[in-house]
């Protein structure tokens, strides 16, 4: 969601719309324009992922500084983690002073004084999410926030971050956004705790988030017939038997769960307006079954029709979303059935 585009205000307004916006997205804080009125330039954006907040900014200089006057004003006891995209940015807090430079992430706690600032046109995106969410004490989060880029898990949230923000309208209005928001703050706490190197909250916080990550990579490898339990455990470093269990935990059944995945995904293309013309093997084969034979089998198991009827029906039926179902295509349900468990 657009929260700003000084093009859409007259000069003389830009400067206070664009601290309104800057305040809206953060906590009190003193925000200085590095240019005039006349020159201010700057874009930003918010999407909402439950209890998690993704913030934009793209704009000439600013600097933004909390002190102890701020602190005493209301304001939400927040983190947040930004990954600077364009431009250098200058940040200061307890004592440390440091640049980050595009590609950098930089963990902010605005609980306590800090001043932050680029000159210029720079971009940052922020993930920003109270400290009641985060589940950590200042003291993790302060001591990670120095050590950073050293935790290994610093470039799979700086991918995680990017990915997010380029699909942010999409999976900000989708039904999993808040789970979605959910799985990146498990993210943010192993990193932060990693970076920590504090065992008594490395080890739980990193063990929580093994499972999302380990889902989000078995996502993106759906459509590759060779995807199975050993490479799965040994992306991750864990044994099979840790990987099972795992799942087990979270009350999941790994087979079941990447059937369902793939037949959702091959339920959708075999309607789709750009890919219903290919042959049902063909979309079968493009999302990781063997055979025709077996996604006809598991199809017709799930669904109660077979892919070929599904698609034959399909036109007769409204374009709305998905609805449950259960056994077979009828002309009052708008959309597939839903996937059997067992």
């Amino acid at each position: 969601m657009e929260l700003l585009d000084t093009n859409d205000h007259d000069a003389e307004l830009r400067i206070e719309v664009f601290r309104a916006a800057l305040l809206s997205s953060s906590v009190p804080s003193l925000v200085t324009l590095e240019d005039n009125v006349h020159r201010v330039q700057g874009r930003m954006s918010r999407w909402e992922f439950g209890s998690l907040m993704l913030f934009t900014s793209r704009s000439t200089g600013w600097r933004v500084a909390r002190d102890a006057r701020f602190l005493r004003l209301e304001g939400p006891p927040m983190v947040s983690l930004a990954l600077q995209t364009s431009g250098t940015g200058r940040f200061g807090q307890l004592g440390r002073q440091s640049l980050v430079r595009p590609g950098e992430l930089m963990l902010n706690d605005l609980t306590i004084p800090y001043e932050f600032a680029w000159s210029g046109t720079g971009s940052a995106y922020a993930l920003q999410l109270s400290y009641d969410v985060l589940d950590l004490p200042p003291e993790v989060v302060r001591r990670g926030a120095e050590r950073l880029a050293a935790s290994p898990m610093y470039d799979m949230v700086r991918s995680h971050l990017l990915r997010l923000h380029a699909d942010a309208d999409v999976l900000s209005a989708d039904p999993g956004a808040e789970a979605l928001g959910t799985g990146t703050i498990a993210l943010l706490r192993a990193l932060i705790t990693s970076a920590a190197d504090m065992d008594a909250w490395a080890r739980p916080a990193a063990a929580e988030s093994l499972l999302h990550r380990i889902l989000a990579y078995t996502r993106a490898h759906l459509r590759d017939p060779g995807l199975s339990a050993d490479r799965i455990a040994s992306a991750h470093g864990i044994s099979v038997r840790a990987l099972y269990g795992l799942f087990a935990k979270g009350g999941l059944s790994l087979e079941q769960w990447i059937i369902e995945q793939r037949l959702e995904g091959a339920c959708a293309a075999l309607v789709s307006p750009h890919t219903r013309t290919r042959t049902i093997e063909h979309i079968a084969h493009s999302w990781g079954f063997s055979t025709p034979n077996h996604f006809t089998r598991r199809f017709k198991a799930a669904y109660g029709v077979t892919p070929r009827q599904w698609r034959e029906a399909r036109p007769l039926l409204s374009a709305d979303p998905p609805s449950a179902a259960g056994s077979g295509v009828r002309g009052d349900e708008p959309g597939p059935p839903a996937t059997r468990s067992g």
